[in-house]
């Protein structure tokens, strides 16, 4: 009569150790995740998992030489990773050893992102009538940390007064790019990678082609106001779009920083 319990209870317990082994593994992939988030890892992530896939497809339809193909990139690809990507995946366990994985996310309210957006907006369109030159990149799913790292730290609050004062010429911060992360400014003066594309015109300088750089080697969005002719353009997944209209440059901004269509009422 005792059995049965026994059985039973060995059953409750194996399943309870299952349930704890997959919330385990599960969290461990998402801690992964996170801390390759803020890297350029995360896309190459990305494609090892479209391998493994293609490798688990070509194994099941019975393809041997690319099957052997495929094994042959994930054994060695490895193995490159660790050594290509070493200095990003170093930086990565240093944010894991801070404890800076489980910082609190940060929820932006509608009239917040009222207030930012309309901070950036009057910011720019100062300088532009201005002809006070500006790159600012606004970051998104990929992580520009390395980029951040070239620059002055800042990690301020967003107004207008000091979104233009850093862009104010013969200032120490007003050459290179400002960096926002989220709702702060991460850093100002910080180096970007410049586009060699033929069909930037020639007659653009270097913050367009440094915008349209780093668009290039990320999803980031990109606002570049001329010092010679006052224009707007914004870079979007490696293309340049040059003279934006105000409003239209207002709609753009909250549609690529908080990842909402506003309103096209009176856009040009």
């Amino acid at each position: 009569m005792q059995l049965p319990d026994i059985f039973g209870e060995l059953s409750a317990i194996k399943v309870i150790t299952g349930i704890l082994d997959l919330i385990i593994v599960w969290y461990v992939l998402y801690l992964v995740i996170t801390v390759v988030k803020g890297t350029k890892a995360i896309q190459l992530l990305k494609g090892i998992f479209f391998i493994i896939i293609g490798r688990t497809i070509s194994n099941f339809l019975d393809l041997t030489t690319t099957t052997v193909l495929f094994d042959f990139v994930l054994q060695w690809g490895f193995l490159a990773i660790i050594v290509i990507f070493q200095p990003e995946f170093r930086r990565a366990l240093e944010q894991l050893g801070r404890g800076s994985l489980f910082k609190r996310v940060n929820i932006t309210t509608s009239a917040e992102q009222e207030r930012l957006t309309d901070s950036v907006d009057k910011a720019v369109q100062y300088m532009a009538k201005r002809r006070i030159g500006a790159l600012i990149v606004f970051e998104k799913e990929t992580g520009l940390q390395d980029y951040i790292e070239t620059g002055i730290p800042i990690n301020a609050d967003i107004s207008q007064e000091l979104l233009t004062n850093i862009f104010i010429p013969n200032t120490p911060l007003h050459d290179g790019a400002m960096i926002i992360q989220e709702q702060k400014i991460a850093t100002a003066a910080s180096y970007l990678p410049l586009s060699d594309s033929q069909k930037i015109s020639k007659s653009l300088g270097t913050r367009h082609r440094a915008a349209v750089g780093i668009s290039e080697v990320s999803d980031a969005f990109t606002v570049i106001v001329s010092e010679e002719t006052g224009s707007i353009s914004v870079t979007i997944d490696g293309r340049l779009r040059k003279d934006i209209s105000s409003d239209a440059f207002r709609e753009l901004l909250v549609e690529h920083w908080f990842g909402s269509v506003p309103n096209r009422k009176g856009v040009n």
